[in-house]
């Protein structure tokens, strides 16, 4: 038997291959980093064998309760990946396949690999709605890739949605397919009217090189740039340096930052409350978006979530908080699950691609009503 993750994404270090009942795994940490959980790799010339794999270092995990109630995903093609059974002893994650074909793919969560990036703005340039440019690079010199959805009208709002912040929560940029897919389809009403009412600023994935890396929430510095918009640093956090310099430049109007929960099996939204100009106007923009939201989507809910920050206690570092105080915006963060939707559960394929795809899909209705409600 053969492991290897020397690929974009992959990350796994193999203790012991010798037995196809007991292979033993460890996640690497993130690139100058201490975070891990993300893991990504390939077994092959293991058809027929019954394997029983470990992650042996599964409980020193930057989330350790991630793996409560949590299935691994295989795949035999990297585009269909199904549940397997899984179980966590609160010091090893153990899981189980018996392999139909003789090289399968092991993975936290479906990936969205570099050249699916590449493919998804790409495609997205060919819309006449649609112009790609590029924020900046990235410390390893990648380019921060910028999708200007809409013709540009001072009259217009103006929305930005960001991405992969943390590169192991991949289900962001899928999140982010079906929203551009959805967006610059000319044949959909709602997208047609929306674009006549905003220009979107979108950023599909803001930290390409922990992506590649495998990381789970560091860029390849090991910097964590979900704390570092209150003053980005050009060198250390490029990616969100040239980003916030956009932002000043044109304006924000309402900002959505995507990201994926270990712990959480629910869609959840954590918002602005704790900002110090969280007034009664953001407090009913916010109120209007969720309302909207949940008429939408039976996958998002608002009863399971994060603790709302207290009047004040924000933490500024952080993008939402930070966007929503400096702009005096709308702004949330959205969560997906790594785990199934407990409320929709899926026993095959858990939160999967799709239902990211199909909630990026989803939003576009609850855009097109709180629009019109945004500051002018």
């Amino acid at each position: 038997m053969r492991i290897s993750a020397n690929f974009d994404g992959g990350n796994i270090e193999v203790v012991n291959h010798n037995d196809h009942k007991n292979i033993e795994l460890n996640i690497r940490k993130d690139t100058n980093a201490e975070y891990f959980q993300w893991f990504y790799f390939r077994l092959q010339d293991a058809e027929g064998y019954p394997c029983k794999l470990s992650i042996n270092n599964a409980n020193k995990a930057s989330y350790p309760e991630g793996w409560e109630n949590y299935k691994v995903r295989a795949s035999y093609d990297r585009i269909t990946w199904f549940q397997i059974p899984t179980t966590y002893n609160g010091e090893k994650l153990t899981f189980e396949l018996l392999p139909k074909f003789n090289s399968v793919y092991f993975a936290y969560f479906a990936p969205f690999s570099y050249e699916q990036h590449l493919d998804l703005v790409h495609s997205a340039q060919l819309s006449e709605r649609c112009v790609l440019t590029s924020l900046g690079q990235t410390v390893e010199g990648r380019e921060i890739d910028l999708l200007i959805a809409g013709e540009p009208n001072e009259n217009k709002k103006k929305i930005w949605i960001i991405a992969r912040q943390h590169p192991g929560e991949s289900m962001a940029e899928w999140f982010m397919s079906g929203f551009i897919s959805r967006l610059l389809d000319s044949d959909d009403p709602a997208s047609l009217k929306l674009l006549e009412e905003a220009v979107f600023y979108l950023v599909p994935n803001i930290n390409i090189d922990g992506s590649i890396h495998g990381n789970l929430r560091a860029n390849s510095l090991g910097v964590n740039l979900n704390r570092e918009w209150a003053n980005p640093d050009k060198k250390t956090s490029p990616e969100v340096f040239y980003v916030k310099e956009k932002m000043k430049e044109i304006g924000v109007d309402l900002n959505l930052d995507i990201h994926g929960d270990e712990g959480l099996p629910y869609v959840f939204t954590s918002g602005i409350e704790g900002i110090p100009s969280f007034n009664t106007k953001l407090k009913e923009l916010t109120e209007l978006f969720t309302q909207s939201w949940l008429q939408v989507s039976p996958d998002f809910q608002d009863e399971e979530g994060y603790e709302k920050n207290k009047p004040g206690t924000a933490n500024l570092n952080i993008c939402s908080k930070n966007i929503g105080e400096e702009f005096k915006c709308l702004s949330q963060t959205i969560e997906m699950p790594f785990k199934e939707n407990a409320n929709l559960p899926d026993n095959r394929f858990g939160w999967s691609a799709e239902r990211s795809e199909k909630l990026g899909e989803s939003i576009i209705n609850t855009l097109l009503i709180i629009t019109n409600k945004l500051q002018p």
